[in-house]
């Protein structure tokens, strides 16, 4: 799965589009847009993204399947070093 980030740079066009939003949704959006720095547009397209992308239950599945062991030996070690590198490379959700 490409990055949040990778996602929107990749896009060559755009079509406008209106949608309607009760006053609860039009106010919890723009809190989280002034809060994370965002555009509201920048975080429907990324919600549109997510939601698409979980719908897409080929893809989803063979997410799964790379998954498939990997704790059959059991968890082993927890390296904190490697987890806290490996959790800072990841955008965080809304920024």
């Amino acid at each position: 799965m490409p990055a949040v980030y990778d996602v929107y740079t990749r896009r060559l066009a755009m079509q406008r589009t209106q949608i309607y939003l009760s006053e609860p949704e039009r106010q919890g959006l723009l809190a989280l847009a002034q809060r994370s720095g965002r555009s509201q547009s920048a975080l429907i397209r990324e919600a549109i993204d997510r939601f698409l992308e979980n719908k897409q239950p080929e893809e989803r599945l063979a997410r799964l399947r790379q998954g498939r062991g990997l704790w059959a030996a059991g968890p082993g070690p927890l390296d904190g070093l490697k987890l806290r590198q490996e959790l800072d490379r990841i955008p965080p959700e809304g920024g």
